[in-house]
Parts: C-alpha cells; sequence; structure tokens
C-alpha cells in the first residue's frame, strides 16, 4: 500500500554535497516518522538521519551530524548531504514508520515497516 522510492544518488568528489530524496506513494499516508539508514560493503546497517514527522523533530546520526540535514516536501522527505567523505559511500535507504505504540527508539530499524529500494551513494578521494 505504501512504497518509498529513493532517488539522487550517485558519485561526486569528496567535499561534494549531494541531496538526496524519498517519495512516499498515497497522500493519505500520514507517517510517525521517515528515517534514512545507509549501509557500506561488509558493515553493518547504520542509522543516518530521521525525522519524527508528527512533532517535527530531526536526529543525526554521530557520524553525519552537522553535515547532513532533513527537510520535507508533498509526501517527500530530503537528505541534503554536504562535505561528503569517502566513508559516506554506501547504499543509503529511506525507511517509513506509520505508528509508534512501543515507543522504539527513533533510531531503530525495527520502528519502520516501510523501504524504498537503496539509492548509490559514492564518494571519490
Amino acid at each position: 500500500q505504501v512504497e518509498l522510492v529513493e532517488s539522487g544518488g550517485g558519485l561526486v568528489q569528496a567535499g561534494g554535497s549531494l541531496r538526496l530524496s524519498c517519495s512516499a506513494s498515497g497522500r493519505t499516508f500520514s507517517p510517525y516518522a521517515m528515517g534514512w539508514f545507509r549501509q557500506a560493503p561488509g558493515k553493518e546497517r547504520q542509522f543516518v538521519a530521521a525525522l519524527n514527522w508528527r512533532v517535527g523533530s530531526t536526529y543525526y546520526g554521530d557520524s553525519v551530524k552537522g553535515r547532513f540535514t532533513l527537510s520535507t516536501g508533498k509526501n517527500t522527505v530530503y537528505l541534503q548531504m554536504n562535505s561528503l567523505k569517502p566513508e559516506d559511500t554506501a547504499i543509503y535507504y529511506c525507511a517509513g514508520a506509520s505508528v509508534n505504540l512501543a515507543l522504539k527508539s527513533i533510531t531503530a530499524q525495527s520502528l519502520y515497516e516501510f523501504w524504498g529500494q537503496g539509492t548509490q551513494v559514492t564518494v571519490s578521494s
């Protein structure tokens, strides 16, 4: 019923910028939270950023804080990535959570039931 589609990935040089977008299908979709996670080869999937849609608060992983910024549009979440580093290279996934009845952390992968297909971000040194 709900589909998330990421776009905006690509190849950039270190220090460059990139903006990812995540568009959700269904105008009736009113999520509790939208999040971004990433996974590099051989590494565990990592929390990047999230937005509590109900409240409007944002959260960022320590590795991206100060460089990445969340924003929203019409049924869309954007991730502005500045000062990119080679270690930012990963597949980036958009995720959506409809509710949080169990009061899970907004950084918890288990909170999110809807996931996009992922978009590759490669940062060259």
